[in-house]
C-alpha cells in the first residue's frame, strides 16, 4: 500500500489548474511505516500522527513559508519492503529526510540506504544498535532497550528484588532487549536464575512460565518483548496463579496491551513508559505538560481514539525534523542532518531531547516514568 499525503493547498491547486506540478509541495518528507501487518499497532498510530501533523504545519504556513509533502509507504513490518521503499523515497521521490522504521528489523534495513545517500533518517524503533555506535545520518526518538532495562532494575532494586526470571521474545526487539538486560543486570545486584524464550508466533507460554516458577527463590519475572507475545505471557501468568511481580517492556506501553491481555490479568504489571500514557496525571508545571496535552487533544479529536506511546514517537520525530529545518533555514539534507544533531532542549512527548555528535537519541533514563496498571489503566509509581 502506498500513501501520498498532499497538502490542502496542493489539492486545491490540482483541482483548480489540473496540473500536479503547479501544486507540488516544496519540502518532501518520506516515511516507511508498518501501518499494516503484525506491527500495525505501532505503525498505524505513527502514520496517523504524521498525517495530522503535516496538515497542522501546512495550515499554519509550512516550514519557513514552504509547504510539506509527506510521501509515505506501508512496509507491513517487512525489512525487505522497508529497504525497497527507502530506496524509492531517496531515488524516485527525492525526499530530504525519512521518518520510519517502525520496528528494529525495518530500521536496520533502512540504515545502509540513508548512509549511502546521505539522507537524514529518524527511526521510531527501540534497539540500542540503531544509535550505538553512532551512524552519521541515523537518529531515533524512543528510549533504548538498554535504558528500559536500567529503569526496570532500578525499580526492582528499590523493592529489594534480587532474583528474577526472564522470558523473552526471539524477535529483533525481544532479542536485543534480552541481551541488553543481561549485560547490565549484575550492576544492580540482581541475578537472573531462569532465562526462557518464545517465538513471535507462539500462542501459549505456559511451559516456559512453569519452568520459571519451578526455580527456587525467584522474586519477579521480566518479559522483554513486543507484539502479541507479552499479552499472552501476561494471560498465562495469571492463569497459572503466579504470585510475584511481572514487569513488561516499554514495547507494550499502550492501552492495546491492557485490552489484549485483559485488565484482570494485567493488574499490577509494571513497565517503563512515557509521560504521554499518564497525561491526565501530570502536574501543570511538568516540563512536558503542554506538549503532551496538545498532542493528546489534537490526536483524539482527529481520530476519536486514545493516543499511544508509539504515535508519540512519530510526533517527536516530526517535531525534531521541523525544528531542524527551521533552524537550518534550508531543506538541504546535509544541513538538516547537522541541525538535528544540534537539537537542544526540544520538549517532546517521550522526553526532552538534546543531541550531539556522540548522541543521536538525546534522552537519558530520567525520561522514563515507571508505570503500573491499575483498574484497567495506567498509574504513576511513586
Amino acid at each position: 500500500m502506498t500513501t501520498k499525503t498532499l497538502t490542502t493547498t496542493a489539492l486545491t491547486g490540482i483541482l483548480a489548474f489540473g496540473l500536479a506540478g503547479a501544486a507540488m509541495a516544496e519540502i518532501r518528507i518520506g516515511a516507511t511505516l508498518s501501518e499494516t501487518g503484525p506491527a500495525s499497532f505501532l505503525g498505524d498510530p505513527e502514520a496517523k500522527t504524521l498525517r495530522m501533523l503535516v496538515d497542522e504545519v501546512n495550515a499554519a504556513g509550512g516550514i519557513n513559508g514552504e509547504q510539506i509533502e509527506l510521501i509515505m509507504y506501508d512496509d507491513a513490518g517487512d525489512p525487505n519492503r522497508a529497504r525497497t521503499f527507502a530506496t524509492r523515497l531517496i531515488e524516485d521521490d527525492e525526499v530530504v529526510a525519512i521518518i520510519g522504521g517502525t520496528t528494529t528489523g525495518t530500521t536496520m534495513s533502512i540504515m545502509p540506504m540513508v548512509d549511502d545517500a546521505e539522507i537524514p533518517f529518524i527511526s521510531l524503533a527501540g534497539a540500542i544498535q540503531i544509535i550505538d555506535p553512532v551512524q552519521p545520518f541515523t537518529f531515533k526518538t524512543p528510549h533504548t532497550d538498554r535504558m528500559a532495562c536500567a529503569r526496570i532494575f532500578e525499580d526492582m532494586q528499590a523493592r529489594e528484588i534480587m532474583r528474577i526470571g526472564m522470558i523473552s521474545g526471539t524477535d529483533g526487539f525481544g532479542a536485543s532487549m534480552r541481551e541488553q538486560c543481561l549485560s547490565i543486570v549484575g550492576e544492580y545486584g540482581i541475578e537472573v536464575v531462569a532465562d526462557e524464550r518464545y517465538g513471535p508466533q507462539d500462542a501459549d507460554m505456559t511451559p516456559q512460565l512453569t519452568n520459571i516458577r519451578g526455580e527456587e527463590g525467584i522474586q519477579a519475572v521480566l518479559n522483554p518483548g513486543f507484539g502479541q507475545g507479552p499479552s499472552i505471557v501476561t494471560r498465562n501468568y495469571a492463569q497459572l496463579g503466579i504470585d510475584m511481580p511481572l514487569y513488561q517492556s516499554h514495547g507494550v506501553a499502550s492501552q492495546g496491551f491492557i485490552d489484549l491481555a485483559g485488565a484482570d490479568a494485567a493488574e499490577g504489571v509494571r513497565l517503563p513508559g512515557t509521560a504521554l500514557l499518564v497525561a491526565d496525571l501530570l502536574a501543570e508545571d511538568d516540563p512536558q505538560y503542554d506538549v503532551v496535552q496538545a498532542y493528546t487533544q489534537a490526536y483524539e479529536a482527529a481520530y476519536d481514539m486514545p493516543v499511544t506511546t508509539f504515535g508519540g514517537y512519530a510526533h517527536d520525530a516530526f517535531r525534531i525534523l521541523v525544528d531542524a529545518i527551521e533552524r537550518a533555514g534550508s531543506s538541504d539534507p546535509q544541513d538538516i542532518r547537522d541541525a538535528i544533531e544540534a537539537t537542544d532542549g526540544l520538549v517532546g512527548t517521550t522526553g526532552i531531547y538534546t543531541m550531539s555528535p556522540d548522541d543521536h537519541l538525546g534522552l537519558d533514563i530520567t525520561a522514563f516514568r515507571m508505570l503500573e496498571i491499575r483498574d484497567g489503566g495506567w498509574t504513576l509509581v511513586d
